[in-house]
């Protein structure tokens, strides 16, 4: 049975970007459907310079929301994951509860040694976490959005003199730190590379050591910025009680979250509202914009776009005028943001109303994802190919085509499991993913047929509309569950790594797994990043599904006369596929000749074109 798409005249009348004026683009950056993503969290990705590492003092926040054991110390890089340092243990809290204190040393300058391994990986976008000043590892927490993380540069206490004389509500003020310059090398490496570059940020909320909240914790009602914060109560001085009362973002104390302004009716989790944020605070925003976009106003020196957090958490009014903003200064800049659930774990949100002209170019794509784990995995909620297909095409074709291939086609990444364990536990998509919910959630090296039925996922990740996106590391081989398991210190092949513990925090006996760069799953993701930069046909073609029986499932991406299929058979037995059209084919992956009719074997995969 065939799957088509509506036709092209019928679907572009249908779903046509809407026009917001002709200074601004309505659609998503050429170059946006060429690229395969790498996604970099700086502090667990290379430690290029010990002598940056953080100190009790970069780590501790003033405020007080967690306190460092007197003995802390950076931890070490090769260390078994479920192993708990002298003070971790010293704390006599469990495990999960001291992951989070952890710092391993990842710095930029990490990032600039590894450029050359990313691009012999094939990689030509780069989406860097947020990079920052920030307390923590996850940097969603700024003490200044204006610069880079003092420990992610070579010279953090000369970087902090820096800030401190600066005034930073006057970007006339800002100066360029070390660590600023570091970043600024790495963007015209990457480019000199052909990489692009994206940088991570949330407006939504800061953190507790932003400089314009500690200004309101020192003078209360006094700030000029008590109003860029959602407060409910301020101290009154009178009383010897503290009456301060504010909204923390997750109802986390140490994120104080941005407040919403002229929002006309209640919001609801899960959907996009109107609305906007606190005009100085949004003028702050667009300066700190405009510094990555055109360091000292040239926009051939700075960043190629930027990845939006908790999009849904803010009013749609901000981010039509943030989209204004950023492609005044950069037309092909390309903007993603982050929407996930409608109603967790269930249903995903609807990207049309964020991905229609006037707000961004993309969002992260686990709309994607979720339907092609369950056919390509065994997970309890299991698809069958009549049903991937179904599911996909009913994503894609509510979406304008430039915005359908723009997509950030993400999996994994450092808010869920990694790929291989997100494939071998057989639960719901991010529901109960981690031994901390679930005692029975394995965490451990995921068997054969795991990495068999991944691979069969990435064959198709690598082939499908939209641009592919690896998280770090999941080239590697590695395998962790959810957050914060998914965030280990990347396994380099000239590492020597202590075995890891398998479910740890579980009772009963404990086995433990070699670690390590697993080199076949390394050299299969170069296979498929060369795949689709030869084929242009895998990046720009249309989509037909030919057959989706089953277990089986047959597509072909075509334009022009040009055309690659992609067969796949997760049946027990082997299944015979019929192409379309008589004449020899070739095995792009294998170069063997194939005929009109393949046989494939169980759980196994090809993509065939003429030749």
């Amino acid at each position: 049975m065939a799957f088509h798409y509506l036709p092209s005249l019928l679907l572009s009348f249908l779903l046509a970007p809407i026009c917001i004026g002709a200074q601004t683009p309505n659609q998503p950056p050429a170059w946006a459907t060429d690229v395969i993503w790498y996604q970099i969290f700086v502090e667990r990705f290379a430690n290029g310079d010990p002598t940056n590492d953080p100190t009790p003092r970069d780590v501790q926040a003033s405020s007080d929301f967690f306190t460092l054991p007197p003995n802390w110390s950076v931890s070490p890089w090769t260390q078994d994951w479920y192993q708990q340092e002298s003070w971790a243990t010293a704390t006599g809290r469990p495990l999960n509860e001291t992951l989070f204190f952890r710092r391993y040393g990842g710095d930029l300058q990490g990032v600039l040694n590894k450029l050359d391994y990313l691009q012999d990986l094939g990689i030509t976008a780069i989406y860097f976490n947020p990079l920052n000043d920030a307390p923590s590892s996850h940097k969603y927490d700024p003490r200044s959005y204006h610069h880079i993380d003092v420990n992610f540069g070579p010279d953090p206490e000369g970087d902090k003199k820096i800030i401190a004389a600066e005034n930073p509500t006057d970007p006339a003020t800002w100066k360029w730190t070390a660590a600023d310059k570091l970043f600024l090398k790495i963007v015209r490496e990457a480019h000199r590379r052909n990489i692009r570059v994206v940088l991570d940020y949330s407006w939504n909320h800061t953190g507790a050591e932003f400089w314009a909240w500690k200004d309101i914790l020192k003078k209360q009602q006094q700030s000029a910025y008590k109003d860029w914060y959602e407060i409910r109560a301020f101290d009154d001085p009178a009383t010897p009680a503290n009456e301060f009362q504010y909204q923390g973002w997750a109802n986390v104390n140490s994120l104080p979250e941005i407040k919403k302004v002229d929002v006309p009716v209640p919001r609801v989790s899960g959907y996009p509202y109107e609305g906007d944020i606190h005009p100085a605070f949004k003028a702050h925003i667009f300066a700190v914009t405009r510094r990555w976009l055109a360091p000292d106003g040239d926009p051939k020196q700075g960043i190629d776009g930027y990845r939006l957090d908790v999009a849904d958490q803010i009013p749609l009014a901000f981010w039509r005028a943030f989209r204004r903003e950023v492609k005044a200064v950069k037309p092909d800049a390309y903007l993603v943001g982050e929407i996930w659930w409608e109603k967790w774990p269930e249903r995903l949100m609807n990207p049309v109303p964020y991905c229609s002209g006037d707000m961004f170019d993309a969002v992260m794509f686990y709309q994607a994802y979720r339907p092609a784990r369950n056919f390509f995995a065994e997970p309890t909620a299991a698809l069958d190919a009549r049903q991937l297909a179904d599911s996909l095409l009913f994503q894609w074709n509510r979406l304008a085509k430039p915005f359908r291939y723009a997509m950030m086609n993400t999996a994994a990444s450092h808010d869920a499991a990694r790929l291989l364990t997100c494939f071998y536990n057989p639960g719901k998509y991010k529901y109960r993913a981690h031994p901390y919910d679930d005692p029975d959630y394995k965490t451990g090296r995921p068997d054969a047929d795991t990495y068999r039925r991944v691979r069969l996922y990435l064959l198709h990740a690598f082939t499908n509309v939209g641009a592919p996106h690896i998280w770090n590391g999941d080239e590697m081989g590695m395998w962790g569950s959810d957050d914060p398991d998914c965030r280990k210190p990347l396994w380099w092949p000239e590492l020597t790594f202590e075995p890891e513990t398998r479910n740890n925090i579980q009772k009963g006996p404990q086995a433990t797994d070699p670690v390590g760069f697993n080199r076949e799953h390394f050299e299969y993701y170069k296979q498929l990043t060369r795949l689709r930069q030869k084929h242009a046909v895998l990046r720009r073609g249309d989509i037909e599904f030919l057959q989706a029986d089953g277990k089986t499932l047959l597509y072909r991406r075509f334009e022009g006369k040009k055309e690659i299929f992609v067969l796949f058979n997760l049946e027990a037995e082997t299944r015979r596929f019929h192409l379309p059209r008589k004449g020899k084919y070739r095995d792009l992956l294998t170069n063997a000749v194939v005929g009109q009719d393949i046989d494939l074997a169980p759980g196994q995969g090809m993509v065939v074109g003429k030749g």
